[in-house]
């Protein structure tokens, strides 16, 4: 239902705001290529991208960041996504519009994710994002990243707006926890990447919406 007191609108990036499975997907297949391993399709790889790097050398290589080849590989993944940040990722539909009609209607917007800043920014900047974003908040730009509220309600601050009178919207079970945690509304963006496989109605969620543009329906 719309509140109508909504002051800002707080965007998870991977698999909320942005698609940005053929970039971090495409890294994986460039790794796997350098292993002399076949490529991981798409299909495959696309409910694992909310979890970055540890995601991606789960499907692709079955490691965990306990094993002793996880950090060479981890770096190697990540030299690779960086030369490539921005050839394939895109805002999802209907997203440019909905940031457009947030921004009509006088209510901030701004991105919390838990991507290292050393990604989101030059992204946001080739999305031509930066100067439109309230507030933009990495996964190392607070004490702790999500689940924990910490960046989320420093997103609140740098955007100069209370925890509730906002919302969160993200596509994973973490991004409701912080959500909560913080005093915010929690949104679930079903076409997301959905993170661990825990289904969507099991998040607790305040509203689930099916596409970008659904979210005006909750102001």
């Amino acid at each position: 239902m719309p509140d109508g007191n909504t002051r800002a609108v707080f965007f998870d990036l991977d698999g909320t705001l942005a698609d940005t499975a053929p970039d971090l997907g495409g890294a994986l297949n460039e790794l796997l290529a350098e292993l002399g391993r076949p490529a991981v399709g798409m299909d495959v790889l696309r409910p694992h991208v909310s979890a970055g790097t540890r995601g991606m050398l789960g499907i692709g290589l079955g490691l965990k960041p306990d094993h002793a080849e996880y950090p060479a590989h981890a770096q190697r993944f990540l030299e690779l996504y960086a030369a490539r940040l921005c050839a394939g990722t895109r805002l999802f539909g209907g997203m440019a519009t909905l940031l457009d009609e947030l921004e009509s209607r006088g209510i901030g917007w701004g991105v919390v994710t838990n991507k290292p800043a050393r990604f989101t920014e030059p992204l946001m900047e080739c999305l031509q994002l930066s100067h439109r974003a309230a507030a933009i908040v990495s996964g190392d730009s607070a004490p702790r990243p999500k689940p924990a509220p910490d960046s989320l309600l420093l997103a609140c601050e740098s955007a100069g707006v209370p925890p509730g009178l906002t919302l969160y919207v993200g596509d994973d079970l973490r991004d409701m926890q912080a959500a909560r945690a913080a005093g915010m509304r929690a949104i679930a963006a079903a076409w997301g990447y959905l993170g661990d496989g825990t289904p969507i109605h099991d998040w607790n969620a305040d509203a689930t919406i099916s596409e970008p543009l659904d979210l005006l329906y909750l102001l």
